[in-house]
């Protein structure tokens, strides 16, 4: 029951990898260069879309985000190639923020499960979801961006702009916690 790390070259990818192994769960780190069949080959129960620089360099991350019928965390940039491929827009944020900051849990989810409506997160980004379409729904929004968290309508797809691996997210942990036992639930229930 593995969860796979696709590496966007981030500069936090390896503290997700950290973490999850901290959390006993089951994970491994993979270039976003591989094809489709090499990621089902894998047998994953979920995928984590990481950091990373730009979309440019993201790979395969759309193809993954299309074709795979498994759970998807998008982690900051991860979580802006999930609002791209579905027809949304990404552009510079109007304050670029490398803090902690608080967010507003909008609904709480699968993911923000047993988790405060207001949750001090650490947030490192540049770029940011500008528009979203209607596939989605919003979990969670701050004061300096509106889409802190979202959900896919009907797929079992989530983003965050922030980053629940590093120790300015409090309670970045139980994020994983959560991620991890709905996609085990999802490959119990398809």
């Amino acid at each position: 029951m593995t969860t796979l790390i696709i590496n966007n070259k981030g500069q936090y990818n390896h503290r997700i990898l950290r973490t999850l192994k901290y959390l006993k769960i089951p994970v491994e780190l993979v270039s976003n260069e591989l094809e489709i069949g090499e990621i089902l080959a894998k047998k994953p129960v979920g995928l984590i879309l990481g950091g990373g620089p730009s979309i440019e360099g993201a790979g395969n991350c759309e193809k993954y985000i299309k074709e795979l019928d498994i759970p998807i965390l998008g982690i900051c940039l991860g979580h802006q190639l999930i609002a791209k491929t579905f027809g949304g827009k990404i552009a510079t944020a109007t304050s670029e923020s490398y803090a902690q900051i608080n967010i507003d849990v909008i609904e709480e989810n699968e993911i923000f499960k047993e988790l405060p409506e207001n949750l001090e997160v650490w947030t490192s980004h540049k770029d940011e979801v500008h528009e979203l379409t209607d596939d989605f729904k919003i979990l969670a929004t701050s004061k300096i961006c509106k889409f802190e968290a979202i959900k896919h309508k009907d797929k079992p797809i989530y983003g965050i702009q922030f980053h629940p691996e590093v120790h300015h997210t409090p309670k970045g942990e139980k994020i994983f916690e959560n991620f991890y036992n709905f996609c085990k639930n999802y490959k119990n229930e398809n």
